[in-house]
């Protein structure tokens, strides 16, 4: 599986014009299920969000915030969005291949299973509509953007 986890000041999601979801200070997570994703990259996923060290606990020695605070240090919410494109393949050519994305009725419940394991590890999580098309706003805090990938190391 493969997300970009962006700490935000606040985030929503809205489809054909209608508010879907909206959190506050938290992550907005944009998520996808790539083919051959299991149980097992799930669970990968939820650690990492629920864990990762990108809130401020105070000033660092340059003066700057230290992140040392996690989303559940920091109480913050989640704002999980689908989206399947970060599976797209540019390598090659200039329009993305997403041969490599789970198929959707398999991508739909391996999101619904890391929306249940964020849960399931204590955080509050709102929803994007998976397979839909989407109006997301971001309010990013840093800005700190991190690329999460259940199966390699960046």
């Amino acid at each position: 599986m493969r997300a970009v986890a962006q700490r935000v000041r606040e985030a929503r999601v809205s489809v054909g014009g209608t508010a879907r979801a909206a959190i506050g200070p938290g992550l907005c997570v944009f998520a996808a299920a790539a083919a051959g994703d299991g149980a097992e990259d799930v669970a990968y996923l939820a650690d990492k969000i629920a864990h990762l060290r990108v809130f401020p606990d105070g000033p660092g020695a340059s003066g700057g915030a230290r992140m040392t605070r996690s989303l559940l240090d920091a109480g913050g919410e989640v704002l999980l969005v689908p989206q399947f494109t970060l599976c797209g393949d540019v390598r090659r050519g200039r329009r993305p291949d997403f041969t490599g994305a789970a198929r959707p009725e398999d991508g739909a419940v391996l999101l619904a299973g890391l929306a249940g394991a964020l849960r399931g590890r204590g955080l509050a999580v709102r929803e994007g509509v998976f397979g839909a098309d989407m109006r997301v706003l971001v309010d990013n805090d840093g800005p700190v953007t991190i690329l999460l990938d259940s199966r390699r190391a960046f």
